[in-house]
């Protein structure tokens, strides 16, 4: 098997070049699709024939709390790159990874609360559900903390790598929480291998913006990818170059 492709992420001046063409692509789709998605979900979707309108802030809290899981898988495959195949592209995108998806989980468990007052009746529970997406904020402000409290670049990227890999045992968890305890939290509203419960017209908005706030991670960790990575190879000749070229306004 030919594992060119793969090496080549290793390469900080390719990667750049890379993402330099995809940003714009996945900049459009975002703004496209996450208003695509909230408008036709928030102004035009029927309302929910037991909660009402209150059922709406599905298509913002759904989106965010796929997103804050599926970030920290992310983490977990750049940290086992990273210690494998030493790639330093790995820890930079697991470093800057990491404030999004505490975000997301953030907002996850923002709307989660102002959904739950009125489907149960308070704020907050200890749910499992919500008790491990909270352990899931903490692995994450962990991994932070943990990246800006080791002063040695490798041996910070080796400690977080680690967490990250340990702390995913987590994802499954909550994935499968509302099925291994009694939950007041209701099971997943989206199953691969099953027929969607709710109408066309109210599962299709909400594709669109969990599409949609993919399609923003993935744009916002490019770009701060290339952030990162112009600061860490600020000494080569690549990046001096490419200083020059844009004082000289050529790109």
């Amino acid at each position: 098997m030919n594992w060119t492709w793969f090496h080549k992420w290793g390469s900080p001046k390719w990667f750049y070049e890379m993402s330099g063409r995809w940003l714009p692509w996945l900049s459009i789709a975002a703004v496209l699709l996450i208003v695509a998605g909230l408008v036709w979900g928030l102004a035009f979707a029927p309302p929910d024939y037991q909660q009402g309108n209150s059922f709406r802030i599905i298509y913002i809290h759904v989106p965010a709390a796929f997103l804050a899981q599926s970030i920290y898988v992310t983490l977990a495959i750049a940290g086992l790159v990273g210690l494998v195949w030493k790639m330093k592209l790995a820890d930079v995108a697991l470093q800057q990874a990491a404030p999004i998806g505490a975000w997301m989980t953030a907002i996850a468990l923002l709307t989660g609360a102002i959904w739950g007052k009125p489907t149960w009746g308070t704020y907050w529970v200890w749910d499992a559900r919500l008790t491990s997406m909270l352990i899931l904020l903490f692995l994450y402000f962990g991994v932070i903390a943990l990246g800006n409290a080791i002063s040695n670049r490798d041996s910070a990227a080796k400690a977080c790598a680690v967490l990250a890999i340990v702390g995913v045992v987590n994802i499954p968890i909550i994935k499968y929480s509302v099925e291994w305890w009694n939950s007041l939290h209701q099971t997943a509203t989206f199953k691969i291998t099953e027929k969607p419960a709710m109408p066309v017209e109210m599962w299709l908005p909400l594709l669109l913006a969990v599409l949609g706030f993919y399609c923003f991670f993935g744009a916002v960790l490019l770009y701060r990818m290339r952030l990162e990575v112009l600061k860490r190879e600020a000494r080569s000749s690549w990046v001096k170059a490419k200083v020059q070229n844009l004082v000289e306004g050529k790109a």
